[in-house]
């Protein structure tokens, strides 16, 4: 049996900016876990999650062996990795086999409901483990990281791959995503090992952080996202200036990130004052999308980091999920956690995952 696992993430700083090629993000892999286990099949192979109700899904390869079908099944993560790793171990020469997969997660509670730690780029980064080493294929912490992204962009084409960069290398990482529109496009004309080395990748960077120093990370989970959305400014603007809202959102946001990397371990008061400027760019932006990013006990964490002389946002899309506190040593967590109670947030306890390879760069 192979085991693997991998961790979930936040997002600190640069959502949504992020999805853009070249705009930089902050995140931070967690102890929380997805794990996959591998055991070669005969005949078939079987894939064992809840998500897929009560019974496994299974594949079997076509005629020539290259290729997997999925019985009754639509494509998700799961089966777009093994896709991808199948095309790759045919390209290398290597027999096909069988194999069963079976996948267990931390990252929802006990109902299912998921916490907003990136589920789906920890199962995907988890099964192209699972696969590297099924296969023995020797692949880097970079090429599994591409891999990743290539599988995911066939699933969700916007997706920026933050959350699996997070999952792949652990610890506190900047990132910027590669145009994924022209991944994709290339996926479908070469092989996956040209695909790999392609120069697109140039603009896409994982740069590994120190911790936070002096400061705390705190995390609070709001229970779900929110229902509703609000159409507000949207409506009254053309498309030029849509347009150019978001062009200053954009570049508003790779200076806050820039400025955070720059003052990182360096500076708690600097770095304090930028993720309250970040704060400010996503209720920006959901005003100009019309969507609630900042839900009401959103607000509230955020409003009561402010008022403890702190700093506090919602940590990727928003929406309910997650927010974060980053908390100086005078502020006392006790006295935070009676108030996020009393207005049904729940801690989440959760500290950086240090990743045991050296990130590959």
């Amino acid at each position: 049996m192979i085991e693997t696992r991998a961790p979930g993430k936040l997002y600190i700083a640069g959502e949504y900016a992020v999805v853009e090629p070249g705009h930089p993000a902050i995140l931070v892999a967690v102890d929380r876990y997805l794990t996959v286990r591998l055991t070669e099949a005969i005949g078939r192979g079987r894939v064992h999650s809840s998500r897929y109700g009560h019974g496994p899904v299974t594949w079997v390869r076509d005629a020539d062996g290259d290729t997997i079908v999925v019985d009754h099944s639509p494509f998700d993560y799961v089966t777009a990795a093994i896709t991808l790793l199948e095309r790759l171990r045919s390209e290398r020469g290597l027999s096909p086999r069988y194999f069963d997969l079976h996948i267990d997660s931390e990252l929802d509670d006990s109902s299912g409901r998921k916490f907003g730690l990136g589920s789906s780029a920890a199962v995907t980064v988890a099964v192209i483990d699972a696969l590297n080493r099924f296969y023995e294929l020797g692949l880097s912490p970079m090429e599994r990281f591409r891999l990743a992204l290539l599988a995911t962009i066939h699933v969700a084409p916007r997706a920026s791959g933050g959350d699996l960069a997070a999952s792949t290398f652990g610890g506190w990482i900047a990132y910027t995503a590669p145009d994924r529109a022209r991944l994709l496009a290339l996926s479908d004309a070469l092989s996956v090992q040209e695909v790999l080395e392609a120069p697109e990748w140039d603009v896409c960077t994982v740069r590994p952080l120190r911790d936070l120093g002096s400061l705390r990370l705190l995390v609070g989970w709001t229970g779900s996202p929110a229902s509703t959305e609000r159409l507000v400014d949207r409506v009254r603007m053309s498309e030029d200036e849509l347009d150019a809202h978001y062009a200053r959102f954009l570049a508003d946001s790779r200076s806050a990130v820039e400025e955070l990397v720059s003052v990182w371990d360096e500076d708690p008061a600097a770095m304090l004052g930028i993720v309250r400027r970040c704060r400010r760019l996503l209720q920006k932006l959901g005003r100009l999308r019309g969507t609630t990013i900042e839900t009401d006990q959103l607000r509230f964490l955020c409003d009561l980091a402010e008022a403890q002389g702190a700093a506090g946002k919602p940590s990727g899309a928003g929406g309910g999920d997650c927010g974060i506190m980053l908390l100086p040593p005078r502020v006392v967590d006790d006295e935070v956690l009676t108030s996020w109670r009393e207005n049904d947030i729940l801690r989440l306890e959760l500290r950086p995952h240090l990743c045991d390879e050296a990130m590959a760069r």
